[in-house]
């Protein structure tokens, strides 16, 4: 942090005049600050946990309070002994990091020009001078999104968002997109050189902007930025790494967990999809008995739980539904609070749903079966039945042709299962971490197909392709309500393949 009373340079308003400089300080606004006027400490609150500062004189006590009403220049609240009052200041303030806002504001008051928000516990913001004619780009993980009708940009790899609450701060930002200069800004977008300085400053520090370095490189110098030859990062794509911030704490600037986000809004959404109109067919419930007396131990099937490419054709109708059973069919529904008056339905199925949501759908398209037609089925697992949903032959083409690339075989598989996620299903109780889950729960619902397909003989295989925009279409489905998140294809084994025994 720097002495606001050191911060005296110009910057433009967006009428092109120009005004001094100040920084602005305020809380996050999830923080509380508790503490009588008479006590020697405050207890400041955060989403991190709780702080204690002792010995609390009234410089801090008012600083703070105001910082938890909006951004304000801690000028104002010094004394005539400012260089020690900032001095215990900036140290306690040190301590709320994960908790301080930065803005950056004129005197002439009005909106910030930009706010920089902390999104983790160890954020650490320290602005410093940045060389006019070295190259600043925008770090290619950087995001910019529309928040509260304001733009804002972020990074997984920052532990800042900015919000940007000017227009011309945002042209800054968008010029960036590319490897430039802050003096080429200033020259391109027509705006003062050390207003553009102090935009970049601010962004540099967060993380999210670059500081690079030019090389001479015939014909002519090219910027260099340890962001692009950094192992760590070249292997990650934009989206993955964002992804994966996004849906863990600590890089996050939202609630995340089991908030049920939408509790007050919305009903919760159906324990099982509604089966559509179409002719139906009831799938044979093999008994408890039967399996238990059949099947081989689970060590044997763990050990020869194989994907296979090849398959032969048809599997029967008995084939599917067994298959069906063991592995999602509804075993009870039950009843669940979030609280307050928000009753839900959960269910319990063979495979791993965390909190017993089950999100997932399943959808086979059937190649070539005795017992079934050809065509695209719902399974509805509480009834544990199948509703022809399409015959449609392009379609059909379509969804194997993809299966077939997807497992790397030389033919069709007998039978394919795409696996959706009814998005709301997860969202109405997670915040932050819903499509993680949903992964996650695909990843288990795959496994338990694989261990049931192998307890009865049968081959399997995940494709590592999906069938993209094709199965949307071809299963009907109302996207983005509805999407698909996984696939499975499933058949008898090839004559002649030959079982593994157990190494163990």
């Amino acid at each position: 942090m720097q002495d606001p009373s050191d911060r005296s340079e110009k910057v433009s308003t967006e009428s092109g005049r120009s005004a001094p400089r100040i920084p602005l300080w305020s809380l996050s606004e999830d923080v509380l600050v508790e503490g009588d006027p008479g006590d020697d400490h405050v207890v400041v609150i955060t989403r991190w946990g709780e702080t204690k500062i002792d010995d609390v004189d009234g410089t801090v006590r008012e600083s703070l309070r105001r910082m938890s009403m909006g951004p304000i220049s801690l000028g104002n609240v010094m004394t005539d002994n400012g260089a020690a009052e900032w001095k215990r200041l900036h140290r306690i303030l040190g301590k709320l990091g994960g908790s301080v806002v930065h803005s950056l504001g004129t005197e002439r008051g009005g909106a910030p020009m930009l706010s920089v928000v902390p999104v983790a516990r160890d954020a650490v913001f320290e602005v410093a001078d940045v060389d006019p004619t070295l190259p600043v780009r925008l770090s290619r993980f950087a995001a910019l999104r529309s928040s509260d009708g304001e733009l804002l940009v972020e990074s997984p790899l920052a532990r800042f968002q900015v919000v940007l609450h000017r227009r011309m701060v945002s042209r800054v930002v968008v010029a960036m997109c590319a490897p430039t200069s802050i003096a080429e800004l200033a020259r391109a977008l027509d705006i003062e050189q050390d207003v553009v300085a102090d935009i970049v400053a601010y962004l540099v520090a967060t993380g999210i902007v670059l500081l690079g370095r030019w090389q001479d490189r015939e014909p002519a110098r090219v910027p260099r930025f340890a962001e692009d030859a950094d192992p760590a990062l070249v292997r990650w794509s934009h989206h993955d790494l964002l992804f994966h911030a996004r849906t863990r704490m600590g890089r996050h600037g939202g609630l995340t967990g089991v908030t049920f986000p939408h509790a007050d809004t919305s009903p919760p959404p159906a324990v099982v999809k509604t089966p559509r109109t179409g002719p139906r067919y009831p799938l044979r419930r093999p008994s408890a008995e039967d399996l238990a007396a059949s099947d081989p131990p689970l060590l044997d099937v763990v050990e020869n739980t194989r994907l296979c490419q090849e398959m032969h054709g048809p599997v029967s109708a008995d084939q599917i539904g067994e298959l069906l059973f063991r592995a999602a069919r509804v075993r009870s529904v039950s009843p669940a609070s979030a609280g307050r008056d928000h009753m839900y339905e959960v269910s319990d199925r063979p495979y791993l749903s965390i909190n017993g949501l089950y999100e997932l759908e399943i959808y086979l398209c059937v190649n070539e079966s005795s017992g079934l037609p050809r065509g695209i089925f719902h399974y509805h697992p509480q009834d544990h039945a199948l509703t022809l949903v399409s015959d449609a032959e392009n379609a059909m083409v379509e969804v194997l042709e993809n299966a077939m690339v997807g497992t790397g075989a030389a033919q069709w598989p007998p039978a394919m299962i795409t696996i959706t996620a009814r998005v709301a299903r997860s969202s109405w109780m997670y915040g932050g971490i819903a499509y993680s889950l949903t992964l996650t729960h695909v990843g288990a619902l795959q496994q338990m197909l694989c261990i049931s397909a192998t307890a009865m003989g049968l081959a399997a295989c995940v494709p590592a392709i999906d069938p993209g925009d094709a199965i949307d279409t071809a299963l009907g489905l109302e996207w983005p309500a509805e999407v698909g998140v996984g696939e499975f294809v499933f058949g008898n084994r090839h004559p002649g393949l030959v079982r593994r025994e157990s190494p163990l």
